[in-house]
């Protein structure tokens, strides 16, 4: 009787080892036998190659000064908003510009450019419906559909990473121009 053998590529054999699989009475005697063999190991990827490409799909990094800059603004509500832009030289997102608390919207919404992306967080305070005052941190994604397409790629790539910096906001808007940001947007989420 003939039989047909792999071998196996476990780290227990430290030698391939046979191992009967099928009785030639078992398999098709027209299609002729084969040996199966084990695959050969992949090739190592070069380190250099896997810096390169985890850069370009995992975007930028993040300056340790924004946790910070959350904290103060979310704690100590020692902002009305702060905005973030990414600096391609240094390869992070940055504090651009923080907004007093006595700045209005309209003055955070004339400091998101009007042709470029940028990252957002806005301290909304509003009133219940049970007089309670109250206040929702907003991460706004500015993306306008005017900006260029690789710094609409770099700050889509980088959001995840300065999102988990800024754990504590309570809603997420992607934004692609004024309407998806007015104010009344920022209420009915809120409510």
């Amino acid at each position: 009787m003939t039989s047909f053998y792999i071998f196996p590529n476990h780290p227990n054999f430290s030698e391939p080892t046979p191992i009967p699989l099928l009785s030639e009475s078992a398999c098709d005697r027209s299609r002729g036998a084969a040996l199966l063999l084990p695959p050969s190991p992949p090739a190592p990827i070069p380190m250099a190659f896997m810096r390169t490409h985890s850069n370009a799909s995992s975007g930028m990094g993040v300056a340790p000064d924004i946790r910070d800059t959350f904290l103060e603004l979310q704690m100590k509500k020692a902002f009305r908003y702060v905005i973030f832009k990414i600096e391609e030289k240094q390869k992070q997102v940055v504090v651009e510009k923080t907004g007093a608390t006595t700045e209005s919207y309209d003055d955070f919404l004339a400091s998101l450019p009007e042709n470029d992306c940028r990252y957002a967080l806005y301290d909304f305070d509003f009133v219940t419906g049970e007089n309670v005052q109250k206040s929702k941190i907003f991460f706004i994604a500015w993306s306008p559909s005017t900006s260029r397409i690789r710094a609409k790629m770099l700050y889509s790539t980088s959001k995840d990473r300065i999102k988990q910096e800024l754990d504590g906001f309570h809603y997420e808007i992607q934004a692609t121009d004024p309407t998806e940001v007015d104010l009344e947007v920022l209420r009915e989420r809120a409510h």
